[in-house]
């Protein structure tokens, strides 16, 4: 999930085209949970649901993909400290400029008994996780040089085992375990971003052809999406019938208990076993993809770069639970009884948050290539580069 590019040569078209088709589809399902459009544990289910749970299992992929191919590309590359720096810079732009945005437009919303935490979210956004897929990036991204270490000096077989291990312990077991662990954090860790990345570096190191060819790679990714519904509703449907109305004295009110009450969520963790099978048949689909060297595919390759923007934008704690709730303002309220005009409200919905976004990051890139020229001869910026030049 780079910022920037990771080496001179030209992007490669079809893997950028993927890039953004994971960031629509990592909108959807932000969009899908404000919505309140999933299913809901007690409730019959709409329409709507089922369409919105469809789509979940559709999307759930995004995540790992965009972490498949940050992997793909860093694995091959020497990482700069001047590259983990400018995403660290990118996160604190987002960070403090919106809640400075928001403070002027009095639209802050952080209770005062709140204040202290909110803003130490906003000062130290990695170490307090303000963007879970931001720490765990940036821990993968630190690691980055010590794994490629490893990918270049172990045997295939060895870096094999260790991708099997990992998966065993991260993936496998909790796939089919119907209980949580103390260890298991869902695919919302390092831990995941980094087994994802030694499979996308082994993929290239050994030019791995996961699935043949493009046509059985759809098939791969088309299975796992009807098994992950498939399981989602099952497991619903199970819930439904064992449901129990509890009150629950701590939240004064009433909740709903199932018999696989988690277990019913499992299938759209970004670790569960399908939503990992999922990710590698898209990537194989657009590994095989070949884009004409055309207008369409400059397009891409500009737009491509800014789809971290798009993220850190709309997932900021100030308006990742807001922005439907605009969105609905300029366009209608989100019609949950009709599944047509469902999908219609996503759409635009989604195409907004995503403009918005890469337009607000091509002004943060312009910015930043602006003080770079100012400061470029600085003596700061000759220790940044004598530092990557010790690096590399």
């Amino acid at each position: 999930m780079d910022s920037q590019s990771i080496t001179k040569k030209k992007r490669d078209a079809n893997i950028e085209l993927l890039r953004i088709v994971a960031m629509l589809m990592i909108i959807t399902l932000h969009f899908n949970n404000q919505s309140k459009a999933l299913l809901e544990l007690g409730e019959p289910a709409s329409s709507v649901q089922i369409f919105a749970t469809i789509l979940e299992a559709i999307a759930i992929t995004g995540v790992n993909v965009y972490v498949l191919i940050s992997g793909y590309y860093l694995s091959s590359s020497k990482v700069k400290f001047s590259k983990i720096l400018l995403l660290i810079l990118q996160v604190y732009f987002y960070t403090l400029l919106i809640s400075g945005a928001m403070m002027f437009v009095g639209a802050y919303s952080v209770k005062p008994e709140d204040k202290l935490d909110r803003a130490l979210r906003y000062l130290f956004p990695i170490s307090s996780e303000h963007y879970w897929f931001v720490t765990a990036y940036v821990i993968m991204y630190v690691l980055a040089p010590v794994m490629n270490a490893a990918v270049n000096t172990l045997k295939r077989k060895q870096l094999k085992t260790v991708i099997i291990g990992l998966l065993t312990w991260f993936c496998f077991i909790k796939s089919i375990v119907p209980a949580k662990f103390g260890t298991d954090r869902m695919g919302y860790d390092f831990g995941w971003f980094i087994c994802l990345y030694l499979i996308a570096a082994y993929i290239r190191k050994y030019n791995v052809v996961l699935f043949r060819d493009a046509k059985r790679s759809a098939l791969v990714y088309l299975v796992s999406v009807i098994v992950i519904a498939a399981i989602g509703f099952i497991f619903y449907k199970i819930n439904f019938d064992t449901t129990t109305r509890i009150y629950s004295e701590e939240i004064g009110d009433y909740i709903y208990k199932g018999k696989f009450q988690y277990y019913a969520g499992v299938p759209c963790h970004y670790n569960f076993f399908f939503a990992l099978t999922g990710a590698l048949g898209l990537f194989s689909v657009f590994r095989f993809m070949r884009l004409k060297e055309n207008l369409f595919a400059e397009v891409i390759r500009i737009i491509a770069p800014y789809t971290l923007g798009v993220y850190l934008l709309h997932m900021h704690f100030e308006i990742a639970d807001r922005w439907v709730e605009w969105i609905e303002q300029i366009i209608g309220e989100t019609p949950l009884d009709n599944v047509l005009t469902f999908f219609i409200h996503l759409v635009i919905s989604v195409l907004m948050v995503f403009f918005a976004g890469i337009f607000v990051d091509w002004i943060r890139k312009y910015i930043f290539n602006f003080i770079g020229r100012v400061l470029g001869d600085t003596g700061l910026f000759r220790l940044i580069k004598r530092v990557d030049d010790d690096l590399c």
